[in-house]
Order: structure tokens, then C-alpha cells, then sequence
């Protein structure tokens, strides 16, 4: 396997990266930390995934499926990083840690509150060492309050912060979303923490605290549901596919197949009606302005549904989608992947090495594109040429950490 972190700096010919020159020290495992720093490596980010000599990250056994030796989840989240393994429980290990966290300019780590400074790595500690660092933390419910020791997961999430009491059925069963949308959350909020921090330490020259946790991102991504709630007393109930301040908002049944429509104003309700033969809804007292519409949802979605069901779903969507209506089909995996638009987009590129796709960046940037895919570290792939280049341990000493296991190199073939 290539390194999968090749300088691109040393290459005249490539192109800049938006966050070259930017050393993480990544600390993170499963799903939220590793996210975040896979949006930082992409976009040119020199990550450092430090695991465990002992087995390495947890997610390396969350297969099948399995790319080779490596679990396919993992390979995702962690490609274009840099592996090292060192045994935090060992003193001498977390002497190497921090002397590595001097040479870096942010930390990320997922443990449960208090973990890392029990390790002698808390913010405080190391701050002193490197004032410049921008040390983010992603929990379950934060470094503070009541609920900080508890512990947290995706689906704890989901329920505590109350998005599952409004993701479900119509007749009110609730499901859990279909991807871990409070991990990736965290990550994504733990992304825009840091890199507002980096632009704070480019003014000030000082690094902060980023402290990001999944049930407070949680409640910001629902703003427009939770004022829904705050502006009206009501509270909210799971509506399926539908939409609680817009009708008609859902998917829908057609002859052979489900597909959705947005009908987001009154403009596209006239154009919708006449789209479907029905130009006379555009001004019936039950629906002409969408307050009434949602008064009378059921009455209109059953009709709406009828009417659907005297085509194919194909036809339905060339109907509405010459008529500028916002619909789609239901896709499934198989056919996203292959979409004209999903290829276009590079959204599911191959490795470097050829031999798996994987997700690609999803923010297109005209002067610091991302970096080219490559793959993700073995265990402690990285750990001999990292101690060398950014502490200057070698020789004798590499040997005498390694033989005691403090960390892991891979055996020279």
C-alpha cells in the first residue's frame, strides 16, 4: 500500500490545500473524531491517528465488510491519515505524546469527559507546552453540566436530544435515522470549531479549547423544528416522510414506485396543481395558501395519493420535473453510486491504489482543491518515520520503545 501521506508540498506541481501546513494529532476513534479529521486531511491537513499498539482503533473490527486485512468502516474514515501506535497506559508513552503534542497545532480526542487529563493530557496541562494548540473535544453531553459523566452513543443521542420523538412513522413509531446523524453532526461542528479557533490563533497567536458535544449540536441542527415547538406550544410528533411547515412535503406512492415532492411555496403550488391536471386545487378553500394546507393535510395528501397512483413513477417525475417541481426518486445505494451526477461530482472515487471506492470531499474549492485519495494507515504504519522526523528518535532508542511496547512498527519485510 502507498503511504497515503505523501508531501504534497514537496511537489511543485501540485496545488495548495487549504489547510497545508496544519498538524493534527488525532486522539479520536469510531465514528464523530475520525470524521472530522478525514474532512481536515482531505483538504490537506497532516493527520496523526495515534491507536493502541494492542489491536489498534476499535473500527478495525467493525466488518465485515473487509478490504483486504481492514475493515471497510474504518478504510472510510480514516484514509489519507498517518498511523502511529503508542501505548498511552505506559508512562514513556505519554512522555512520547507530549513531546509529539509540541510540534502540533490541534489535538482532537472522543473520550469520556475527564479521560485525558486522568492521562496527564488535559487541556490544561498541555497548554502550558504549547500555547498555540487548538484542542477540541467531542462528548456526548460536554465537558460541564449534569449529564456530562453519562455516558453517550449515536442512539442515546438521538433519543436525549429529542430528534427520535420526531423521526419515525405516522402512527407514531419511532426509528432510529438511517446513518449516525449525532456522530456526524459532532464532527462536522468539531470541523467548524477548529477552524474558527485557527483563524482566532492567526490574529492572536493563541490556541483554545474547542468543546463540541453531539446532544448540544444536536439541538442546533434541529433550530427550525425546536422554534416550530418554541413559537407554538405543540409538541412536535414523527410525520413519516412529511414535512410539519409545508404541504404537500413527503413521498409519495406512485403506480410502480415511491418518489418525493417539496412544494416550498404558493408559486410552485399553481405550478404544481396544473402539473398534475389539477388547477382547480390551486384556489380551493381548503388548500389555496399552505397555512390551510396544513390544516388539511390528511384530506389533501389522501387525494394527492390517488391521483399518484394512476402513473408510473417515471412519468410522474418527467411531469413535474419539466415543470420545475423539486422531486426525486428513492434512490437506493446502488443507484447513487452510479448516478451521471454522483460520478460528475467525484463522490465515490477509487483509491490511489485502485483497489476500493470510497466516499470523496464534498466541498469543491476552485484554488485549494482536496488532496487525491489514498488509503488508511496499518497499525503504527507511520510510527517509526514520525518519532524520526518530529522528535529525532532512532536507533537504539525506536528499538528499546519498541521492544518494550510502547509503541508498534510495522516488522520490515
Amino acid at each position: 500500500m502507498l503511504d497515503p501521506q505523501t508531501s504534497e508540498a514537496s511537489n511543485s506541481s501540485s496545488p495548495a490545500r487549504a489547510l497545508e501546513g496544519i498538524r493534527v494529532f488525532d486522539f479520536s476513534h469510531a465514528l464523530a473524531g475520525p470524521y472530522c479529521t478525514l474532512l481536515l486531511s482531505d483538504y490537506g491537513a497532516e493527520v496523526y491517528k495515534l491507536e493502541s499498539p494492542h489491536g489498534g482503533e476499535l473500527s478495525r473490527g467493525w466488518g465485515p465488510p473487509f478490504v483486504g486485512e481492514q475493515a471497510a468502516f474504518f478504510l472510510g474514515l480514516n484514509r489519507g491519515k498517518r498511523g502511529i501506535a503508542i501505548d498511552l497506559k505506559r508512562p514513556a508513552g505519554r512522555d512520547l505524546c507530549v513531546k509529539l503534542i509540541t510540534k502540533m497545532d490541534v489535538l482532537i480526542e472522543n473520550f469520556r469527559p475527564g479521560t485525558m487529563d486522568r492521562l496527564g493530557l488535559g487541556y490544561e496541562s498541555v497548554h502550558a507546552l504549547n500555547p498555540r494548540l487548538v484542542y477540541c473535544s467531542i462528548s456526548g453531553y460536554g465537558q460541564n453540566g449534569p449529564s456530562r459523566d453519562e455516558s453517550a452513543m449515536d442512539l442515546t443521542v438521538e433519543c436525549s436530544s429529542g430528534y427520535m420523538s420526531i423521526t419515525g412513522t405516522e402512527e407514531g413509531e419511532v426509528v432510529r435515522s438511517g446513518y449516525a446523524v449525532c456522530d456526524i453532526n459532532a464532527g462536522l461542528f468539531a470541523a467548524i470549531g477548529i477552524l474558527m479557533a485557527l483563524r482566532h490563533r492567526d490574529r492572536t497567536g493563541l490556541g483554545q479549547f474547542v468543546d463540541i458535544s453531539m446532544f448540544d449540536g444536536m439541538i442546533s441542527a434541529m433550530s427550525s423544528n425546536y422554534m416550530t415547538y418554541l413559537g407554538s406550544g405543540v409538541v412536535p410528533k414523527p410525520l413519516g416522510t412529511a414535512f410539519p411547515t409545508v404541504v404537500p412535503y413527503r413521498v409519495f406512492h406512485a403506480r410502480d414506485g415511491d418518489f418525493s415532492i417539496s412544494v416550498g411555496s404558493e408559486k410552485l403550488w399553481a405550478t404544481f396543481c396544473s402539473a398534475i391536471g389539477q388547477a382547480e386545487l390551486t384556489s380551493h378553500p381548503d388548500y389555496g395558501t399552505n397555512a390551510l394546507r396544513i390544516q388539511n393535510r390528511e384530506a389533501l395528501e389522501n387525494l394527492l395519493g390517488r391521483i399518484f397512483e394512476t402513473r408510473t413513477r417515471d412519468q410522474w417525475l418527467q411531469r413535474l420535473g419539466s415543470a420545475g417541481i423539486p422531486c426525486s426518486p428513492v434512490r437506493t445505494f446502488a443507484e447513487v453510486v452510479e448516478h451521471p451526477q454522483a460520478v460528475f461530482r467525484e463522490m465515490f472515487p477509487l483509491l490511489e491504489q485502485g483497489d476500493c471506492r470510497v466516499t470523496g470531499a464534498p466541498i469543491k474549492m476552485s484554488e485549494t482543491p482536496p488532496k487525491s485519495v489514498t488509503g488508511a494507515p496499518g497499525l503504527g504504519q507511520h510510527t517509526k518515520d514520525v518519532l524520526a522526523s518530529l522528535l529525532g528518535i532512532s536507533g537504539p532508542e525506536l528499538s528499546g520503545l519498541t521492544t518494550e511496547g510502547t509503541v508498534a512498527v510495522p516488522s520490515e519485510s
